[in-house]
């Protein structure tokens, strides 16, 4: 099928870029913000915002804009009529109550990691997990794994070139050192990340492949930084995830 400008919708397409340029991190924006986050010129980021508070997606006092639940509504159905959630939520939650810890499965989209499923033992990032939330993948042993899996032109093309925001003194912000990261997880088959999104935060990662070998999602788990030598997490917490990683693979078609 073959689609021309004159087939496209250019006030959704414009309003979708107003929803999206809410953020974990930016999740209250004057209209000003919103303008320069999305391109848009301001009198159109107001009449977006504006929309979206009239039909109750927005939330307007005066100076800024924050979505609402109203908004879940657009991914909702989507988390719906994916199998993977309800296909690995019986396993996480078996993962999390053994080795008492979290654990949480993502997707990629862009360059953005999108959680899908997660069983949460106990609080170690200072933001709230649920399906639906993200964060970027350059950071993220999720986001490594499923970048990893892509071609080392498009994983680079994801990254960008620009140094990347430093969200932690220990966050890799150089596109060639993440590179050179992605290329030892394709050979170890693990991602370890150790306080890069967020101080006291460490996180292991194993792809989710399925049967046709394609690498479909990442699990991971999230432990609180008390010290440990990154060596001992991988030997005590990996084998656990490769577990599940091939009880998925039986799954996934």
């Amino acid at each position: 099928m073959t689609v021309t400008e004159r087939d496209l919708m250019g006030g959704l397409a414009k309003g979708l870029a107003v929803i999206e340029s809410f953020s974990i991190d930016q999740p209250r924006q004057s209209i000003s913000e919103v303008a320069a986050a999305t391109g848009l010129d301001r009198a159109t980021a107001r009449r977006c915002l504006l929309t979206l508070a009239h039909l109750g997606y927005a939330d307007y006092d005066g100076k800024f804009f924050t979505l609402t639940p109203r908004v879940l509504r657009l991914g909702t159905a989507c988390l719906a009529t994916m199998p993977l959630p309800q296909l690995v939520q019986p396993l996480l939650d078996e993962l999390s109550e053994r080795i008492d810890e979290s654990s949480s499965v993502s997707i990629l989209d862009g360059a953005e990691i999108v959680y899908v499923a997660r069983a949460a033992q106990r609080k170690v990032m200072s933001i709230t997990l649920m399906p639906g939330s993200r964060l970027p993948a350059y950071c993220t042993s999720m986001g490594r794994v499923l970048l990893a899996a892509l071609p080392e032109a498009e994983a680079r093309e994801r990254l960008g070139a620009a140094p990347l925001p430093r969200r932690t003194p220990y966050t890799l912000t150089d596109p060639d050192a993440i590179l050179a990261e992605l290329a030892r997880i394709r050979t170890d088959g693990y991602a370890v990340i150790d306080q890069e999104v967020e101080i006291g935060l460490r996180s292991i990662a194993v792809p989710l492949v399925s049967s046709r070998r394609q690498t479909v999602a990442a699990l991971n788990l999230g432990l609180p930084a008390r010290g440990e030598p990154i060596a001992e997490l991988v030997e005590r917490y990996l084998p656990a995830l490769r577990d599940v990683s091939a009880r998925m693979r039986e799954i996934l078609r």
